[in-house]
């Protein structure tokens, strides 16, 4: 039975409104807060605020709005899709594929050093939105000012505690709830502009140009505040996966980029009429009446802004680790649906503090605007220079002249805007990029750790095929049930085994060798999840593969084994898994200096155990513990 075209139609209109709405909710909520604090941080330095700064300021801020996210973002940074996925790393693998050398490590590193930056990000924009929502009830009523930052924090610590139970049923309420900020954004810009239509003036450029070559250097000391406006640009790209290309772009063109322009505009109308309005342009454009009304819906707003970024952490952190930059974590899914619904422990509980100490040291989003500014201007920096590896691949002549043009225009602004906010490393920029430098060295050192264990296990080892071929020759006494040694060197002996047979002087009757693989794109498809090769007459070598979004299930990957190879014994209650724990200790001539082989150590005493990483039975585990020189 066919169904009407016209059923079909209204199907897809029906998806396609409902991932706007949650583009809405998730993408946009950063962004989509930044009036409450941006034009006040870029016109509160002038001493005497006339009416050719407000529309210079204005127009410079509409113009980066189109260029940095209208163009570069949502019209050619989305083009970037590693297989439907978007994000610092998934972009860093596209730009390193192929290449190797000093060229792919350059890469690698500024890669990892703009996802280190996004953890300096996801401390600050909970605390300064939050903080900026909140501070509304002084314009009520300066009697609460010193219950902003208490109510700052206990907003905080709910919306933290909360998470363990996953985003499926807020996110329901996500989109409607940001659908009613921008639409309030947007009454309140439009019925401002309508006391003082002289402010449409702004949307010319001249009057950016203007004020650019009379006032030179703040103008580009001004970037450094200006880039408020662009901050969650990057979730565009980081979120692209959720929604889709399409959605996000319908979502910024239709509803976010008007709504936004009509706020920032009705801001500057109300500073053209009243100067005074300074103090807090955005909750002044509403009437008395409304003004608690506003605040409440501006912390709501605000809690969904900040949601986005910490979930973007855990997904942030979950691709570290499977690339392997991060020790294992416990990842713990909170919807038997959407795979992307994730909760980390131990990044909500080392994030909530981060934020609670932010809070308690700036006490205000004016002071923790030069901050911000670092974070977001650091990673913007990042994606552009591995977009130049990206885009441009596989262009030739004039169409590979014209993408590198254009890009090296968006580089140059993000440049001057990275520039900008360097100025303000003294004024709080400085703790990003002590958060920033932190992260990078922990991951590099993780990384580097990991890649000196891989070498060291197979350097002096057995060939595994050779190995095995004689143990059926000369065999030890065979048990019953199968044995899986797990190993990170797929074509070598385990250490693993060596010591069963060296302490326990048996060998099961089926053995696997089992290795995991995570592999440079999101997701691996079904017909490619594992490869199965017979290297002797009672042993197999398995290697799972994963793509960087997904969690790993030896278990149910084994199964699927089985259903293929019936020929291995894989039942559960007759199989047993050998894992070696290693312990590193100094070496005489350690080939890490002491400080990192410290911190090394470090994190692998505290990283997730391969039992829970794997989903493995923890009563079917055998580990063999060993010392490893490093």
């Amino acid at each position: 039975m066919s169904v009407p075209m016209s059923q079909t139609s209204e199907a897809g209109k029906s998806r396609r409104m409902a991932l706007m709405m949650g583009a809405l909710g998730v993408v946009y909520g950063d962004i989509g807060t930044s009036p409450l604090y941006t034009l006040r941080a870029c016109l509160t330095g002038f001493a005497d605020l006339e009416p050719a700064h407000i529309l210079g300021v204005l127009s410079i801020l509409f113009w980066l709005l189109m260029v940095v996210v209208s163009l570069k973002y949502v019209t050619l940074i989305l083009r970037a899709d590693n297989q439907g996925e978007g994000g610092t790393l998934a972009l860093l693998e596209l730009a390193v594929r192929g290449r190797s050398g000093k060229m792919r490590m350059f890469l690698v590193i500024l890669g990892i050093f703009g996802a280190a930056l996004f953890y300096g990000d996801s401390m600050i924009t909970p605390a300064i939105s939050v903080l900026s929502a909140i501070e509304g009830i002084g314009v009520v009523s300066h009697t609460m000012d010193r219950w902003v930052v208490p109510a700052a924090i206990v907003v905080l610590v709910a919306l933290f505690a909360i998470q363990s139970r996953g985003t499926g049923a807020m996110g329901k309420l996500f989109g409607p709830v940001m659908a009613l900020w921008f639409g309030t954004l947007a009454v309140l810009g439009a019925w401002q502009i309508w006391q003082a239509p002289e402010v449409l003036a702004a949307l010319n450029p001249m009057w950016g140009l203007r004020f650019i070559v009379e006032f030179p250097l703040m103008s580009f000391l001004l970037l450094g505040a200006v880039v408020l406006a662009l901050t969650g640009a990057e979730a565009l790209y980081a979120d692209m996966g959720h929604f889709g290309r399409p959605a996000i772009r319908r979502a910024w063109f239709s509803m976010v980029l008007p709504s936004l322009t009509l706020c920032y505009l009705g801001q500057g109308a109300l500073l053209l009429r009243d100067p005074t309005a300074i103090r807090n342009p955005f909750f002044l454009m509403a009437p008395e009446w409304g003004l608690v009304a506003l605040v409440a819906l501006a912390t709501v707003a605000t809690v969904v802004a900040s949601q986005a970024v910490i979930s973007g952490a855990f997904s942030v952190t979950r691709q570290a680790v499977q690339l392997g930059f991060w020790p294992r974590m416990q990842i713990l899914h909170t919807s038997a649906i959407e795979k992307g619904q994730i909760y980390l422990p131990q990044v909500n509980a080392l994030l909530l503090c981060a934020v609670l100490l932010l809070v308690l040291a700036f006490r205000n989003s004016e002071n923790l605007a030069a901050a911000y500014g670092f974070a977001v201007t650091g990673t913007m920096l990042t994606t552009s220079v591995l977009a130049f590896a990206v885009l441009p691949r596989g262009s030739t002549g004039g169409r590979r002249l014209a993408w590198m043009l254009l890009l090296g225009v968006l580089l140059l602004i993000d440049v001057l805007l990275f520039g900008a906010n360097i100025f303000k490393i003294h004024e709080g920029g400085w703790m990003p990029l002590l958060v920033g430098v932190i992260v990078f060295t922990l991951m590099m050192t993780w990384r580097r750790g990991r890649l000196l264990l891989a070498q060291l296990q197979a350097r002096d080892r057995q060939p595994l095929q050779e190995f095995m071929e004689q143990l059926e020759t000369y065999p030890p006494a065979r048990v019953p049930g199968t044995a899986i040694f797990m190993t990170m060197n797929s074509g070598n002996v385990p250490p693993a085994l060596l010591h069963n047979l060296k302490h326990n002087k048996v060998l099961h009757d089926h053995v696997v060798f089992l290795s995991i693989r995570v592999a440079d794109v999101p997701y691996i498809p079904d017909d490619g999840r594992f490869d199965v090769t017979q290297i002797s007459a009672s042993s197999w070598q398995v290697i799972i593969h994963y793509g960087f979004k997904e969690d790993p299930d030896v278990p149910e990957a084994l199964r699927e084994v089985a259903q293929a190879y019936p020929e291995i014994d894989l039942e559960p209650m007759r199989t047993s898994y050998y894992l070696s724990r290693q312990t590193v200790v100094s070496g005489k001539r350690s080939a890490m200096s002491r400080w990192r082989r410290a911190v090394f150590s470090f994190m692998a005493r505290n990283s997730t155990r391969s039992t829970r990483f794997f989903k493995i039975p923890p009563n079917r585990v055998v580990e063999m513990g060993m010392q490893v020189e490093l």
